[in-house]
């Protein structure tokens, strides 16, 4: 009789073990990110036909106190815990991500974390504040000269190499486990039980990867909650497009002027069956929602959290108009101190195209009187 061959692999998991220590350790160092309940006029609340004081709430779930500073942070763990668990990320694999972003700095961080080599591949005019944020993480930025190449780079790094290509815009939806586990909409909920209107009648976000949207949605549903979701979308994105048509192919040649959100091809991770609302934001609106916010909490926000509340802002006209009590929860997703060169400088606004003052102008009104005078479609 042949000899039966073993081929034993045991010894692997001693560093996967480790890896995934290493990732829990600092999840648990880290807090919960805060819940802000956002101050609203006088007009925003009302007396029911019971005389209860009533009215609609606001929630800002505030991404930036995570240790990379973004809502990625939470992505870039998953993803992380999710490679290391299928294998496919072991001692001394190098992880590549086609991205130049904050998922990118959030993913240097983990890589850096468990020890691991981290290449982010980007296109040549890349500014130099987000490779240095790259770099402070421990990551190396690898330029190509055009965006449609970053995937296919990607790739050829991860064969060249022997590394993994992580690939945030199709495992952000499998790689986060919905049910709870202590993701987003768990904490959302959970922060709210003891609200005045403790389950939101609507949570607002935008898509990049729609990791985030499709794991709200499918908690919603899973718990069974009466919670609608709305996914703001900005210009030249073509997830709203897509989403109205139902064309899951559908692509454009320009790409989202607003960092974080908006794609020019419909991600593998967007799911589309599980949004209830998708709201258009002008480029110009999301920039003067950053910037009127950030006077009214008296702190900096980006552009992609203007996106988030002018849909919101939107919501609760909408809502107190009806005489709609309930509340909305939407996500501050970074700081805007890491704008302060470009969605927060008057003159770099001007240099690209940018015209606020409209918007702006239909967010003081709103705050006046609640009207939204935007026009919808």
């Amino acid at each position: 009789m042949k000899p039966t061959r073993v081929v034993d692999h045991r010894a692997d998991r001693g560093w996967s073990e480790n890896a995934v220590r290493l990732i829990e350790a600092d999840g648990r160092r880290s807090a919960d990110t805060h819940l802000h309940r956002v101050a609203l006029p006088e007009w925003s609340r009302w007396i029911d036909g019971d005389g209860r004081d009533t009215g609609v709430e606001l929630y800002l779930k505030d991404e930036s106190t995570h240790p990379t500073g973004s809502l990625k942070h939470r992505l870039a763990r998953s993803l992380f815990l999710y490679a290391i668990c299928n294998g496919w990320v072991t001692e001394g694999t190098t992880v590549i991500e086609a991205s130049s972003g904050s998922t990118a700095v959030s993913e240097a961080y983990f890589a850096n974390l468990i020890g691991v080599p981290f290449i982010a591949v980007m296109t040549a005019n890349t500014s130099p504040s987000k490779t240095a944020l790259i770099e402070r993480e421990g990551g190396r930025c690898h330029f190509v000269e055009r965006a449609g190449d970053v995937y296919a780079e990607a790739l050829r790094l991860e064969a060249e190499l022997g590394g993994h290509f992580i690939d945030q815009f199709t495992m952000a939806e499998r790689a986060t486990d919905w049910r709870g586990n202590n993701n987003i909409a768990e904490s959302i909920f959970a922060q709210m039980a003891e609200e005045d209107h403790p389950i939101p009648t609507w949570i607002v976000v935008g898509a990049g990867t729609g990791g985030t949207s499709a794991t709200l949605g499918r908690y919603v549903r899973y718990r069974r909650h009466p919670t609608w979701l709305a996914v703001v979308d900005p210009e030249n994105s073509v997830f709203l497009p897509a989403y109205d048509t139902a064309n899951g192919a559908m692509t454009s040649e320009v790409g989202s002027r607003i960092e974080g959100i908006g794609r020019p091809r419909v991600e593998p991770s967007f799911v589309s069956q599980v949004i209830d609302r998708m709201i258009g934001v002008p480029d110009d609106a999301s920039i003067a929602t950053a910037r009127v916010i950030s006077e009214r909490l008296g702190r900096r926000v980006g552009a992609s959290t203007g996106t988030n509340l002018w849909g919101a802002l939107q919501i609760v006209a909408e809502m107190a108009a009806q005489r709609r009590p309930g509340s909305i929860v939407t996500l501050l997703c970074d700081s805007g101190d890491r704008y302060t060169n470009t969605y927060f400088d008057d003159d770099w606004l001007a240099e690209h195209g940018f015209h606020p003052a409209e918007a702006t102008a239909v967010l003081y009104e709103f705050f006046a009187t609640g009207r939204w005078t935007a026009t919808t479609y």
